[in-house]
């Protein structure tokens, strides 16, 4: 099965044959640019002026003025085919051996996935850098907020590069320091801070795993805690042992799909806009509140909806249905079932007998997946071709440009978190570990 990267220039190129003939390509995307070079964009931002996310599944989000920007590549990797590419990294790697440790997410394009040492979710990720405490430098395909994490969790000797600097996250962006301040201003006003008769303190804050290490550290200084989308339930069960309600962000989806298995009704569950004055709400609908959702998403599992789910029961009868807990709650409960990326890799792993399986997570890895179990039939739910458009950010091009100033004794991207800032979250990151899924 090719890669996702080469179905997109297939399809790119068949639509553009099409198209001079009147013709139907077999495939589509979201984007003709996705087939283009990262470095185009990064040229395009510096052009524009502004940051963008660049084409994919957040093509559409608006990009914070503060949002990290790519410097422009040098030409000998821009220009470079692959086998080129392939032959400098291989080369880097074995020169480096191991002083440097490659770290790519389940997301991320095969082209970039062949020279992980480790392959995994961001913060199964970070974990692996621990096991490598002699590497000089981790190098983590991934975004933004999950080389902020490989910081603040490595030892200070160790550099965390980050091949693409505009490898960002529109989600995590969605909820800034000063938003979630602001809103923390607003919730203590109306709750006041004192515990009820129970010793519950009136909120618990929150955070996703996919947020900045600013908000991490804001739920290390506020008796919070970070979430995964495998631990979220049990981190919601434990803070309500200790809090009256919980703030929960930048993901208002996994809130709601996880608070909703909790059995706490939706209409404890307020939305809070931070464009809007007590996020839209009135201080009764916050008070009577167990769990305030943060009014962000995730573009990739936004794409999945219900008709896509029925079609997929109404082609292959059958079908096992998977989603990640990012979708809308609609799609969750359509679904079969819910969980992490880990889940669902699990899930297909588990099947002894041929399956057909419809998934609704990032395209690389339901491709992968196909790949890798050819006994099943395992489909994306969106037959658009739409990647994360942060994580398409990284392309072979730039690994073998850091890996290639490793060698000669420069560290370029590198990742640092502020050590007041890592001393708190690591706070709340620690929290996270200690709550273990039942």
């Amino acid at each position: 099965m090719s890669s996702v990267n080469t179905a997109i220039q297939l399809i790119t190129r068949e639509q553009a044959e099409k198209a001079a003939t009147a013709g139907k390509a077999a495939g589509s995307t979201c984007s003709p640019d996705l087939a283009r070079g990262p470095w185009d964009y990064d040229l395009a931002e510096a052009l524009a002026g502004t940051p963008a996310y660049g084409p994919g599944a957040s093509i559409a989000d608006v990009a914070p003025a503060a949002t990290p920007r790519q410097g422009q590549l040098p030409d000998k990797y821009k220009n470079a085919g692959d086998a080129e590419l392939d032959t400098w990294i291989r080369a880097a790697k074995a020169e480096l051996g191991e002083r440097a440790v490659i770290l790519g997410h389940f997301y991320q394009r095969d082209e970039v996935i062949q020279y992980a040492d480790f392959v995994g979710d961001s913060f199964q990720l970070a974990n692996a850098a621990l096991t490598k405490p002699d590497a000089e430098a981790i190098i983590f395909c991934g975004v933004h907020f999950m080389a902020e994490t490989a910081d603040i969790l490595s030892t200070p000797e160790q550099a965390v590069i980050l091949p693409n600097l505009a490898a960002g996250c529109s989600m995590a962006d969605m909820a800034d320091a000063d938003s979630v301040e602001d809103c923390w201003e607003q919730l203590t006003e109306i709750f006041g801070t004192g515990p009820d008769a129970d010793g519950r303190v009136p909120v618990i804050p929150v955070t996703y795993m996919n947020s900045s290490a600013a908000l991490k550290a804001f739920c290390g200084r506020n008796g919070g805690v970070v979430c995964t989308s495998s631990n979220a339930r049990t981190v919601l069960e434990e803070a309500f042992e200790r809090g009256q309600r919980v703030l929960f962000f930048p993901d208002q989806h996994l809130g709601r799909n996880t608070a909703k298995a909790l059995g706490i009704p939706l209409e404890q569950m307020p939305m809070w806009n931070p464009r809007k004055d007590l996020g839209g709400n009135d201080e009764q609908a916050l008070l009577d509140s167990r769990v305030i959702l943060w009014h962000g998403f995730c573009s990739v599992h936004k794409r999945f909806n219900v008709a896509q789910i029925d079609k997929a029961r109404a082609d292959f009868p059958g079908v096992n249905v998977i989603v990640h807990p990012e979708c809308p709650m609609e799609v969750v409960d359509a679904a079969d079932s819910a969980g992490s990326t880990d889940f669902i890799k699990k899930a297909i792993a588990a099947a002894t007998e041929p399956t057909t399986f419809a998934i609704g997570t990032e395209i690389n890895m339901v491709n992968r997946l196909a790949a890798e179990y050819p006994q099943h039939t395992i489909f994306c739910l969106d037959p658009v071709i739409c990647p994360c458009s942060t994580m398409y950010r990284i392309h072979p091009g730039y690994l073998a440009w850091v890996l290639e100033e490793l060698v000669a004794g420069r560290i370029v991207n590198r990742i640092t978190v502020d050590s007041g800032v890592q001393a708190d979250a690591k706070v709340a990151l620690e929290r996270m570990l200690a709550a273990k899924p039942k």
